[in-house]
């Protein structure tokens, strides 16, 4: 039994309708089905961000229900493409009534899920800052996320681009870092396991007989 597990180097997690997909289209290439309803994302969507000369991998995870740890929604399904990310964006809705209730939420699924989501470094941001209402609420949302502990890492619009540039900058920090202490770890834990590469020789030379 083969179980595909996408690698990239950053999930986009949130609940339905929280912008993820219009954040994936609006920093990379990629074009994901966008839609003003919850679940317009059924399936995970691949993008490359470039950063200057360097570039990273970003998933667009579809949105997480209560309960996806157990399947509901598919959220099982979509959870294992997260697992091999070194960063996560949670991207919360501006709109939401209780947007840190929603953070919440999507953690408690991560945590319920296992392997190690629930610790995997977040970038914590606010969707939507182009509607009006939304602005209105920073002030409130700051104070309301600072005392539950939670960091903001900032206010975005996915429909204009305002602040995704700086976010995919951070995240590609973030990755950085995480991936390079992974290297260390993994040297220091002793000689790796040996991997074989095959390599078809080159079409301009005869193989020998």
């Amino acid at each position: 039994e083969l179980e595909l597990k996408l690698l990239a180097d950053v999930g986009v997690v949130g609940l339905p309708n929280a912008g993820k997909s219009s954040l994936l289209a609006a920093a990379s290439g990629a074009n994901p089905q966008i839609g003003a309803y919850p679940f317009t994302t059924t399936e995970p969507n691949l993008g490359v961000v470039n950063i200057g000369w360097a570039s990273i991998v970003v998933a667009d995870i579809p949105g997480m229900i209560e309960g996806a740890h157990e399947g509901k929604g598919l959220g099982d399904q979509f959870l294992r493409h997260v697992e091999r990310t070194a960063v996560l964006i949670h991207v919360v809705d501006g709109e939401n009534e209780d947007p840190l209730g929603s953070w919440r939420t999507v953690n408690e699924e991560l945590r319920l899920y296992g392997e190690g989501l629930d610790t995997r470094l977040q970038l914590v941001v606010i969707n939507k800052v182009d509607i009006p209402e939304v602005v209105g609420r920073q002030a409130e949302l700051e104070t309301e996320f600072a005392a539950a502990g939670v960091q903001l890492d900032g206010f975005i619009s996915a429909a204009t681009g305002e602040g995704v540039t700086g976010l995919m900058r951070a995240a590609h920090e973030m990755v950085k870092e995480t991936r390079e202490a992974q290297r260390e770890k993994a040297a220091t834990a002793g000689t790796p396991k040996r991997v074989v590469v095959l390599r078809p020789p080159p079409a301009n030379i005869r193989p020998e007989v």
